[in-house]
């Protein structure tokens, strides 16, 4: 159903007061029904994630708030201080002041604001709860706005709470420059618009009973991982869109690749703090671009693929720890543990029989036909591993549809089934599994990371027969080097 909010005459009285006299402009409201405790809620998640708003940001650091150090202020430096309105009648209950970071640090400079919670309760007949979240930017000249940040003083929620009913209303308010009347620019109206529309959105879904399926930054800190993403991205993207060979979309591949290598090179970073990296190999490694990026960053590693790519030569590199000598290469996998059920024995110059050095750190990205093996082979060689599964195959290379998850919240599609199977693997294999929802261009961005034991010694036949067999593994996988490079 279309969002469609009332839009109020440019003349109407103001909602509130302000104590310094100058008068906030109401563009849009809309009746909702979910309270001020839910309101504010929401409003903190926008704080903290103002990218929910605008994809021109990338996150929001919180450089200050009253409720945690409220003493802290005095060491603010004079360009963040808060930057407070008073309303009237509506005390302020919370002061941040977050400093907003765009995606293109080189095209916006990043912009502090001051955001203030106030809250009244009327102990009158009329039994409301009026709540206002006010963002003030540290900007003073029209002229010094950052693209992303809308022409105005000030942005102004209010939510209305008839507590009697259950039933209220939020707003949207701006405090805007004497020379931009905001009710004749269409821009406003429309930024207007959209914040409102997230707002009533966002409450309107916690009113509701929805539970947000998706949980970001498990493993790796947003802020952490944006920072080492944004360098990466501002170091190899245009180069590597520009010099594209394959035939898929570059800008996907690429910024996919960059934001799974962020991810891996923070993880590394903690994992790896006091001992040395012991290297990595991406098994069925593609296109080869996650390889290179990870060499190019200084992390020593491999990756192989049953197909070689065009693309190999420009990112190939010399690589002690590859059978070739060469960063990337071509190798059809048949793991070790079931080589002794094929009728021809393997050829050393094609195939890898699995086997890695003890901790070598093990890539499955979008391994199709691998992704159930990685955990049975991480166990085998005692590494740990980040398996990022994409098209459903069984143990025989095979594809198959798996059974749903019980747990319904989990979803019933082919993805959430394989996802799930792939996770019972890992725990059946002693792995303590870690999920990551990762943060690139792909709806195929689950990422399950197995670093720690449960348990360790297991039965690697028996569980492949648990989950299946692999009966017919090598002649399936054998396929591959007849069909052409996939998409993905």
């Amino acid at each position: 159903m279309v969002f469609t909010p009332d839009y109020v005459a440019p003349d109407a009285p103001p909602a509130f007061e302000d104590m310094c006299g100058e008068v906030w402009t109401q563009i849009c409201r809309h009746e909702c029904a979910f309270s001020p405790d839910i309101f504010f809620d929401k409003m903190m998640n926008l704080i903290k994630n103002p990218n929910i708003n605008s994809s021109w940001l990338f996150r929001a650091d919180i450089v200050y708030d009253d409720a945690s150090s409220p003493a802290r202020i005095g060491e603010v430096e004079d360009e963040s201080r808060p930057r407070v309105r008073e309303v009237k009648n509506i005390p302020r209950t919370r002061i941040l002041i977050r400093t907003l970071v765009p995606r293109n640090t080189l095209r916006d400079a990043p912009v502090n604001q001051t955001c203030t919670f106030h809250q009244h309760s009327s102990q009158g007949e009329e039994d409301l709860i009026r709540s206002l979240v006010i963002y003030i930017p540290h900007v003073d000249s029209v002229e010094d706005y950052p693209f992303y940040h809308p022409k105005v003083r000030g942005v102004a929620h209010y939510h209305e709470w008839d507590a009697s009913t259950g039933a209220g209303f939020i707003s949207i308010h701006f405090l805007p420059f004497a020379d931009i009347p905001v009710a004749a620019d269409k821009n406003l109206q429309r930024i207007a618009y959209h914040l409102l529309e997230v707002l009533h959105k966002h409450g309107e879904g916690v009113a509701k009973g929805y539970v947000k399926r998706v949980q970001h930054d498990m493993i790796v800190p947003q802020i952490k991982f944006q920072d080492r993403y944004a360098e990466l991205k501002g170091k190899y993207a245009r180069s590597l869109i520009g010099e594209w060979d394959e035939k898929t979309d570059p800008v996907k591949h690429v910024f996919e690749d960059l934001g799974i290598a962020a991810f891996l090179i923070e993880m590394w970073m903690t994992m790896y703090r006091e001992h040395p990296f012991p290297g990595f190999v991406d098994i069925g490694c593609g296109n080869g671009l996650l390889v290179h990026i990870l060499n190019q960053e200084g992390y020593s590693g491999w990756g192989f693929d049953a197909r070689s790519r065009g693309s190999w030569q420009k990112y190939a590199s010399p690589c002690s720890a590859s059978p070739t000598g060469s960063s990337l290469a071509q190798r059809l996998l048949l793991p070790s543990i079931i080589q002794s059920t094929t009728s021809s024995p393997m050829d050393p110059a094609t195939t890898h029989d699995g086997v890695f050095p003890t901790g070598t750190f093990i890539i499955s990205n979008h391994a199709d036909e691998l992704t159930p093996w990685t955990p049975l082979l991480a166990t085998l060689s005692s590494s740990p591993f980040l398996v990022i599964p994409c098209c459903s195959h069984a143990l025989s290379g095979a594809r198959q549809r798996h059974p749903p998850p019980k747990d319904k919240s989990k979803g019933s599609s082919t993805y959430a089934s394989l996802v799930e199977w792939t996770r019972h693997i890992m725990e059946r294999c002693g792995w303590e599994v870690e999920t990551e929802t990762l943060r690139i261009p792909s709806t195929r961005n689950i990422g399950l990371v197995g670093r720690r034991r449960t348990a360790e010694e297991v039965d690697i036949l028996q569980i492949i027969a648990e989950f299946g067999g692999a009966d017919g593994f090598a002649s399936n996988v054998e396929q591959l080097l007849k069909g052409g490079p996939r998409g993905h």
